[in-house]
Order: structure tokens, then C-alpha cells, then sequence
């Protein structure tokens, strides 16, 4: 099977562009995060893919089919709002079984439907639970199985799992990938929370102003952003400006890194480290010299803040690795050339 295509996609509403022509493919079975700020078109999108919003120009294609103009009931996928949206007056099997009574599927088939999906969110025994007896998890879960029910070729999630508290929203997360793999559905999440991203996803989209930002595995998305806004925005990042001096070597803040390239014809530019490729080292031994600001330790991590000339750069390093040094300490600043990262300010 194909996967779905989205072929040029544009939405507008009066003169603001939503989304302003994204393509982007994605085989069968693959788990997709949209991902980027409040407004950057990401729900749109989804909306148009589920059919609930009509693309202005564009085309949507699942499994070779243009289904650009096709009416949601009959586009065969599961979605789960950001609400939930389940019926309170129902019990969790008749949220569970709602679409295949409207389908006429026989009782029996029914309640043996409802029996797998509960034995595959791991709440076998519930169908006759009301829903408002249901934890916040319990009930992220019979959303799930709702979605499920008629065996979709696409699942659609627009922020499932926002409403949970932060340890159930990392166990979700862990959850909702595992039940992805077994099924091996196509599945596409809009999120706004980097990590739920990289745990989740095998194709983070990230987006910006309606636009396709990049689109590439975690991984890539993390160690080789596109540009500043995708480093900033995937995780923890060190932004310092760099630029070309009269020697053609790449200076980062005051520091020569000559074996750092510069992209042709681009003479400034900002370059991205990690803060755990940051290492720490006595006065002079560095490229940089600065002043501990801050130390943050996080038990599992410590982060420290270091003052450079008014610019800031944050080193992590774990308890085993922990930098002996205070605030207000004179340390060296190491900034290996194959941890950074020359991308667009």
C-alpha cells in the first residue's frame, strides 16, 4: 500500500495563508509527528486530511486515491480529538462500538469487536464501565479503541494527550507508539510538545507560518536542523553567531573554529551545539573563556550557565560527569567542530 500524499496543499482564510503549499509523503504504516507552535497551520492540515476542512488548492491521495473531495464519513480513518469527545450518557463498549451500530453491524459482532480493542488497550472487562468513572488515562484509551473500531486506514490525533498530567502524558505517549507498531496503521499526531515528537514519530514535520519547515527522522531533526527556528524549537539548543573572517575561517562569538565550514556564500550565520556537546575546562585550555552564571542540577542531569560578553551558553553534562566548578568560577569552553551545526539565523 501507497501511504497518503498530500500535493500541494494550500488553505486561506481571507487573506491569511494557513497553510501555504505543503507536499509531503508518507508511506504506509509510518508514525508522523506535525509538529511547531500555536498557529503554524498544523491542525489545518490535519483537518484537511480528515476532510473537515476543504484545502483551497492542493490535492490529498491515500493508497493512490485522490480523496481531496471525498466526505470524512467515507474516507475510512479513526480520529481523536483534543476533547475526546466521548459520549458521557454511554458506557466505555457502546462509546466503543457507536460507529458499527451506526454501520449496522449485528450485536454480535459488536461485542466481539469491544472485547478486542478492550483486550488491546489493556482494559479487558470495561464495556460496561461509564465513562465518567473512567481515569483521564482510562478514557484516552477507550478514544483510542473508539477510533479503532471500524479498522481505519488512517488514524488522526490532534493533541490526545494535552489534558494529562506529565508522568500519564509520557506513559501515554509510550503507549500510543507500542499500539501503533502492533496495528502498523498509518498514523499522523499534531502535537506542540517536542518530546511527545521524538518519542513517538518515525517523520517529524515541523512547521512554521504554514510551512514545511523540515521533515526528517528525530534523530536528523535533532542532530541536523534545517535552520535556527527548527534547533531552537526541537529540545535544548546553544545559538551563537558566527561569521567569516578575513582569513576564511568561521569565528563562533570571538573563537576561531577553522575546522567548522561555512555553506558557500552564506558569510554569516548562527551555529547550533547541544548543550551536552558543551564541555567544560579550566581557563585558556578552551576556545572560549566565560563565567559560571547559574548551575541547575536536575538529578538526573546539571546544567551550567556560563556568561560569555553578555551571550549565554548552557552546558549539560550527568552526575557522574559533574563539572566542579561555582558560580561566579573563570571557566574554559570547549565547542567541538563536529557537534556544531551551521544553520540559517
Amino acid at each position: 500500500m501507497s501511504g497518503l500524499s498530500l500535493n500541494a496543499i494550500t488553505k486561506t482564510f481571507g487573506d491569511f495563508n494557513a497553510v501555504d503549499d505543503v507536499s509531503l509523503t508518507v508511506p504506509h504504516g509510518t508514525f508522523v509527528c506535525l509538529l511547531g507552535p500555536s498557529g503554524c497551520g498544523k491542525t489545518t492540515l490535519l483537518r484537511m486530511v480528515a476532510g473537515l476542512e476543504e484545502p483551497t488548492a492542493g490535492s490529498v491521495v491515500l493508497d493512490g486515491a485522490d480523496i481531496t473531495a471525498v466526505p470524512t464519513h467515507k474516507r475510512n480513518l479513526g480520529m481523536v480529538f483534543q476533547s475526546l469527545a466521548l459520549f458521557p450518557h454511554l458506557s466505555v463498549g457502546d462509546n466503543i462500538s457507536y460507529a458499527l451500530r451506526i454501520r449496522g453491524a449485528s450485536k454480535a459482532e459488536q461485542a466481539k469487536r469491544v472485547e478486542e480493542l478492550l483486550a488491546l488497550i489493556d482494559l479487558p472487562g470495561f464495556a460496561a464501565r461509564p465513562v465518567a468513572k473512567l481515569s483521564g488515562g482510562q478514557r484516552q484509551r477507550v478514544a483510542i479503541a473508539r477510533a479503532l473500531a471500524l479498522s481505519p486506514k488512517l488514524f488522526l490525533l490532534d493533541e490526545p494527550l494535552s489534558a494529562l498530567d506529565a508522568k500519564l502524558r509520557e506513559a501515554m505517549q509510550v503507549e500510543l507508539r507500542q499500539l501503533q507498531q502492533r496495528l502498523g496503521i498509518t498514523t499522523i499526531v499534531v502535537t506542540h510538545d517536542q518530546r511527545e515528537a521524538m518519542t513517538m514519530a518515525d517523520l517529524v514535520v515541523v512547521m512554521g507560518k504554514g510551512k514545511i519547515l523540515q521533515a526528517a527522522r528525530p534523530i536528523d531533526i535533532y542532530r541536523k536542523p534545517a535552520d535556527a527556528f527548527v534547533a531552537d524549537f526541537i529540545g535544548m539548543t546553544n545559538l551563537l553567531p558566527a561569521e567569516i573572517d578575513k582569513a576564511g575561517r568561521t569565528v563562533v562569538l570571538d573563537a576561531a573554529i577553522p575546522e567548522l565550514a561555512m555553506p558557500s556564500g552564506m558569510s554569516k550565520a548562527s551555529v547550533s551545539i547541544r548543550p551536552e556537546d558543551v564541555h567544560l575546562t579550566a581557563p585558556g585550555n578552551g576556545v572560549l573563556d566565560g563565567t559560571v552564571s547559574f548551575v541547575r542540577d536536575l538529578g538526573g542531569t546539571i546544567e551550567t550557565f556560563i556568561d560569555i560578553g553578555g551571550t549565554a551558553i548552557i552546558a549539560v553534562a550527568t552526575p557522574r560527569e559533574r563539572p566542579n566548578v561555582e558560580v561566579g568560577q573563570e571557566v574554559g569552553i570547549e565547542l567541538p567542530a563536529e557537534c556544531c551545526v551551521v544553520v540559517k539565523s
